[in-house]
């Protein structure tokens, strides 16, 4: 995991990168690169290009863009949705320089005409408010289009740092991003609608000029997932992951948790279960050694504790939680064991003050629990949100959903890029718990365990889909099996003699 991933920057971060350099420099580079592009796309065809600016220097690009087209002898049909006299200083001259080459403006989108791509040039990275009245119907009419879309910088209506919609959003099918990528692009809504996601540096190095705030998960940080195995190893090298859960009529978490355990590596794997009518194994991973979950803490050596998966809420999971809670191991909480830490002080005070790397994986509605907020306060800012946690709780969070935000206690953050909606089905979130133990107790720290789980888990749906399962119908389980299979194309034997 030794490649750089691709930074993040916030809106606050790319006003800052702008001021480098001042002038119209920035627009008159981001309208050639936008003609360039679109053009790409549109090809030869015979129907114009639809472009709609809106009243920032956003459409200020776009205009550009227009005259570039225009003199490449495309068609364009020109969208002003804007008042003249009130366009900034470079997006005026670019609206005077498309006038003084013969370009002309519309108030509308044309009726029943066919267009070989619409520019979407209505609002950028500034946009804070709901879209109402005339832009609202624009994004709507654009939207009906039977074109590809093509957005400037983001998708008018899409909050840059949070991916929130701003009242309506547009659905892109190619977005052209601007000087560094940015985290509404990725996160929450941002995936739906963003397409795909094009970065355009404009001659700038970001990073050299201003720090990022964090960073995307992709796939060339993770080949191989995890280093090669030497022959000379036993099972004892590969750590001894405790899971805790399975309380009446929910052991299938457990055992979800404690086979991706296995199947990611871990060396030994107990799962420690609540119910009174446990089962002696099992049958379908007889690997697994199945215990009560009441002495497991005495009586095994943990090299990582999963706590949660199928743990209930009951005065026997609550005294379990802060049994392991104070052992000196490491822990990922899930689950019901994040909903008892987030409506009990004490626990929380027993978390706050651990000394061995913890992980916590909730989904928003969890977070909502253990940050004292509404689930939609959650989603308005994801990576806040994370961050506030991870700090709260001197914890990784591994906050579940589109665009999995992964936040450490020192600050640091990151948006995962792979995963699908066949995600969205009972027990992956417990396979997902159960890979990060493994990993753990692999000798991964807690905040690489969290990246590595997070883009593996969602790599192996992605890699299912590709091949014809799900996403609808797919199942934790078949997951769990891809995660090994992927594990497995990453090692690489040593050359031996051949027999």
């Amino acid at each position: 995991m030794h490649n750089l991933p691709t930074p993040l920057y916030l809106r606050s971060d790319i006003r800052k990168l702008e001021q480098h350099e001042p002038g119209g420099g920035l627009m008159t580079k981001a309208g050639l690169a936008l003609a360039t592009l679109a053009e790409e796309i549109a090809g030869n065809g015979a129907d114009p290009i639809l472009i709609v600016a809106g009243p920032g220097n956003n459409g200020g690009d776009a205009l550009i863009a227009a005259r570039h087209l225009k003199n490449r002898w495309h068609q364009v049909i020109v969208v002003l949705a804007a008042d003249p006299a009130r366009l900034p200083a470079d997006a005026a001259n670019a609206r005077d320089a498309l006038l003084s080459e013969g370009g002309h403006f519309t108030d509308s989108i044309p009726a029943n005409t066919r267009f070989s791509l619409v520019i979407d040039g209505l609002f950028g990275i500034g946009l804070q408010r709901p879209l109402e009245g005339r832009h609202s119907g624009l994004v709507h009419q654009i939207n009906a289009l039977s074109c590809p879309v093509l957005s400037v910088d983001i998708p008018s209506g899409l909050d840059a740092d949070t991916g929130c919609i701003h009242g309506c959003a547009v659905q892109a099918d190619y977005t052209l991003t601007f000087l560094a990528a940015k985290p509404g692009l990725y996160t929450l809504d941002g995936p739906d609608h963003a397409g795909a996601i094009i970065i355009s540096d404009l001659g700038m190095n970001a990073i050299e000029a201003v720090t990022p705030s964090g960073w995307l998960l992709e796939d060339h940080m993770f080949q191989p997932a995890l280093p090669a195995r030497k022959l000379n190893s036993h099972k004892g090298l590969y750590g001894n992951v405790v899971v805790i859960g399975g309380s009446e009529g929910m052991g299938g978490a457990a055992l979800l948790a404690g086979r991706a355990a296995m199947l990611s590596g871990g060396g030994r794997i107990y799962v420690g279960l609540l119910s009174d009518d446990m089962p002696l194994l099992d049958a379908a991973q007889p690997e697994l050694m199945l215990r009560h979950a009441g002495m497991l803490h005495e009586q095994v050596n943990a090299s990582c504790a999963v706590i949660g998966p199928g743990l209930g809420r009951s005065p026997q999971a609550l005294k379990l939680l802060k049994i392991w809670l104070q052992q000196p191991v490491p822990l990922v909480l899930d689950a019901d064991a994040l909903q008892l830490i987030g409506q009990n002080a004490e626990l929380k005070s027993i978390l706050q003050q651990r000394n061995h790397p913890t992980l916590m994986t909730p989904h928003p509605g969890e977070a909502a629990t253990l940050g004292g907020l509404t689930n939609e306060e959650i989603q308005q800012d994801r990576v806040s949100a994370a961050l506030k946690l991870a700090a709260d709780y001197n914890a990784v969070i591994l906050l579940k959903g589109a665009g999995t935000v992964i936040a450490e206690p020192e600050g640091r953050w990151y948006i995962n890029t792979t995963g699908n909606p066949g995600l969205s089905s009972a027990g992956t979130g417990d396979v997902l718990a159960g890979m990060l133990g493994a990993f753990i107790a692999q000798g991964c720290e807690a905040a690489a365990a969290a990246r590595l789980g997070a883009w593996l888990h969602g790599a192996a749906a992605d890699a299912l889909v590709a091949q014809g399962t799900g996403p609808i119908g797919l199942t934790a389980s078949e997951v769990a099996l891809q995660v090994r299979s992927m594990i497995n194309q990453g090692f690489h034997r040593p050359n031996q003699h051949q027999q």
